[in-house]
Parts: C-alpha cells; sequence; structure tokens
C-alpha cells in the first residue's frame, strides 16, 4: 500500500511539473511590441525582422526574439550625463591656430536595420562615438579658436555631421546619425575665457552700434530723400515760371518789334516817353525851341500815353510823322 500510494504522489509531482513546464513554454511563446519597437526573431539561429505592432508567437524552443527600440538615442561626448563635468580627455581640442579649446557635443542617432545592429559589429554604439570623436578633433583642427568659440558653431556641425554619415554608411552598421549638437565651446582656462567674453562682448557692440546706425540711416534717408524732392519741385515751379515769364517777354518783344517795323519814328518815340514816364513820374521836362527864344516847362504826366501815340500813329502817315524833340 505504500508503495502505491508512493507512485501516486511521484505521478502526480511530475504530472505537475511537466504542466508548469508546459505553462511556462506556452508563456514565453507569446510576446508583445509597440509601435516604437522592432522585433529580430531567431529562427535555430537565422534572423528575421518583425516590424508590425501587436502580439506575436514564437515556437518554444526553437525561436528567440530580441526587442530593439526605434526611438532616437543619445550619445554625449566631452561630459559626464550623469553629473554633467567635463570629461577632458574627450572635450579638450587644440584649433589649427595652436590653442586649446574646451568642447562638448550631444550625438542624436537611431537604428535603421535591426539585424545589421544586431549582428554586423558587437557594439555599434560603441563604434560610433569612436569614429564621432575622431571627426569631431578632425574638424575643430581646420577651424581658428574664434570660429569655434563663436562664429563658427554652424558650419563645424555641419561638416562633422556629413563626415559620420558617410563612415556609417560606408560600414553598413545598420544605425543612422540624425544630429550632433555643438553644445558648450570655450577655452580650457579662466584667463582665456575672459578674453575670449571681452571679445564677445565687443562684437554685440559692434553689433549694437551697427543695427544703430542702420536704425538713423532708415530714419534719415526718406527725410533727405522728401527734402530733395520738394527742391527738385520748387526747382521745377521757378524753371516753369522762368519760362513763361520769358516767353511773354519774347512775345512782347516780337509784337513790339512789329510795330516798329511799321512806323520805327514814332514806335521809338513812344517808347522813349514810356521810359521817361517810369523812371521819372515826377520830373518836368524843358523843351527848348530852335531859337533858343522860347522855353517850354512840360511835366512828364503831361506827355502822350502810350494810347494817344497808337492813335496818331494810326491816324498820321509816315511823312506826316512829326520830327523828334530833342530833350
Amino acid at each position: 500500500m505504500q508503495k502505491n500510494a508512493m507512485k501516486k504522489i511521484w505521478v502526480i509531482t511530475a504530472v505537475v511539473a511537466i504542466l508548469v513546464v508546459v505553462g511556462i513554454l506556452i508563456m514565453s511563446s507569446f510576446y508583445f511590441t509597440t509601435e516604437d519597437q522592432y522585433a529580430v526573431v531567431t529562427t535555430f539561429g537565422k534572423p528575421s525582422l518583425v516590424e508590425n505592432s501587436g502580439l506575436h508567437f514564437l515556437v518554444p524552443l526553437v525561436q528567440d526574439k530580441t526587442i530593439i527600440s526605434k526611438n532616437i538615442r543619445g550619445i554625449q561626448i566631452g561630459y559626464d550625463s550623469e553629473t554633467g563635468e567635463s570629461i577632458e580627455s574627450e572635450s579638450v581640442m587644440i584649433t589649427v591656430d595652436y590653442n586649446f579649446v574646451d568642447v562638448d557635443f550631444y550625438l542624436e542617432w537611431k537604428v535603421t536595420d535591426p539585424i545589421k545592429y544586431l549582428y554586423a559589429s558587437e557594439d555599434p554604439e560603441d563604434i560610433l562615438k569612436m569614429l564621432s570623436q575622431s571627426y569631431i578633433r578632425d574638424t575643430i583642427g581646420l577651424y581658428g579658436v574664434d570660429s569655434v568659440i563663436t562664429t563658427g558653431k554652424s558650419e563645424i556641425q555641419a561638416s562633422i555631421k556629413e563626415k559620420i554619415a558617410e563612415r556609417i554608411e560606408e560600414e553598413d552598421l545598420g544605425i543612422a546619425l540624425v544630429n550632433i549638437t555643438m553644445q558648450d565651446a570655450e577655452p580650457p582656462t579662466v584667463e582665456v575665457q575672459n578674453a575670449f567674453k571681452a571679445v564677445e562682448t565687443a562684437k554685440q557692440g559692434a553689433e549694437t552700434a551697427t543695427n544703430n546706425a542702420d536704425k538713423y540711416y532708415n530714419q534719415q534717408i526718406p527725410a533727405a530723400k522728401a527734402t530733395a524732392d520738394e527742391a527738385i519741385r520748387q526747382a521745377e515751379a521757378y524753371r516753369e515760371a522762368k519760362i513763361n515769364e520769358a516767353t511773354a517777354q519774347a512775345e512782347r518783344f516780337e509784337e513790339l518789334y512789329a510795330e516798329y517795323a511799321k512806323y520805327p519814328e514814332i514806335t521809338r518815340q513812344r517808347l522813349f516817353y514810356e521810359t521817361m514816364g517810369d523812371i521819372l513820374p515826377d520830373v518836368r521836362v524843358i523843351i527848348k525851341s530852335d531859337d533858343d527864344a522860347i522855353n517850354t516847362y512840360l511835366p512828364v504826366d503831361m506827355l502822350p500815353s502810350a494810347a494817344q501815340v497808337e492813335t496818331q500813329t494810326q491816324t498820321q502817315t509816315p511823312a506826316e510823322t512829326p520830327a523828334t524833340p530833342q530833350p
């Protein structure tokens, strides 16, 4: 009886163990992936890629899986991400003008081919970091310290990114560089830092002065143009007035010359009287006769007017024209 009881216990224990193992195998045969994950499944060591999200099944003891994130990852170069302290072996570099600079970079990368990422190299992330450090030092060495610290950051970043991207594509690591950012760039000593701060302050002051000059220029030019336009308009108006005046005088002269051509003596006498009347309106004229015996006093305002002379001109013939009195 005892033997039968022991036998039953062993049977029950074996069945329970088998059920537990089967349950574990069944549970481990299912896995779930999200939208931001890849799944690399190996069947007898041969990898295959699962990109769809959701619930998937593995054949127990035949297949295995590795979950890889699709998200962008980061690598710090030149500083510790946890403490923020500088790592001099990575950050201190020499420029083309033989100056030292302390430069920090942050790389963003992602997995583009999970199978190559897992099997093409032992540690693609470490390879990416070493390649990046090499190209960063090589590129920094082509620029002067002033460009590295102030004006050339964008150009340096673009050059480094292009070099790293081309090299990663050649190595075919299954990863891609998304972006590289130069976070900090400063001289390694306090004295040099202060000197560069002074240079940067001077540059900002120069930019401010330039902006103020441009502002003044933009304010003054419209006013100057308006003044110039007004002067031009006044000059044009003055020119038109003078032209009109000259034209009127020319027309009057032509009319006068036409009258003079008809009756030159009378016209000359009329002009003389008109001119004397304008110049000497209150002067009396003394007309002396030929025999020197009689003197006649004649006020200028009593001299024949232009209308009277014109009337005489129309009624007299050239032969009847009186002699011109001698003043």
